[in-house]
């Protein structure tokens, strides 16, 4: 098994930026991390994934360019750093875990946190 706590969430002005920490313990082997998100009446959505190595990322057409995934194995922690947040980003940002291939497909992920509130005012 394997636990993930996210943390980092709060409320941000427009243009502002916010970093997200997802901890991982328990049997921590080789998992390919990626961060979803649920806005409120909309579908979780893909943000953005890592591979173990922390070679491979992979982005949503909508954060590319303003958020960053990263890792640090030594830590069991992955990272998603946000930058010119928009209130389109407000939802439940959720850590997911997969010892599959990084993939945005949440069915592939077998490991999820409790979710972390990012909140963007206009």
């Amino acid at each position: 098994q394997v636990q993930l706590v996210e943390s980092g969430g709060g409320l941000v002005q427009a243009g502002g930026s916010l970093r997200l920490s997802c901890a991982a313990s328990g049997r921590t082997f080789i998992y390919a991390t990626a961060w979803f998100r649920r806005a409120p009446g909309k579908e979780r959505e893909f943000v953005a994934a890592i591979t173990w190595s922390g070679i491979n990322t992979h982005y949503a057409d909508s954060v590319k360019g303003r958020f960053t995934i990263s890792r640090d194995n030594a830590k069991n922690t992955v990272y998603l750093q946000m930058n010119s947040l928009n209130p389109e980003d407000t939802a439940v940002y959720y850590c997911a875990a997969t010892r599959r291939d990084v993939n945005s497909d949440p069915r592939d992920y077998s490991y999820w946190g409790q979710g972390t509130q990012v909140t963007v005012s206009s």
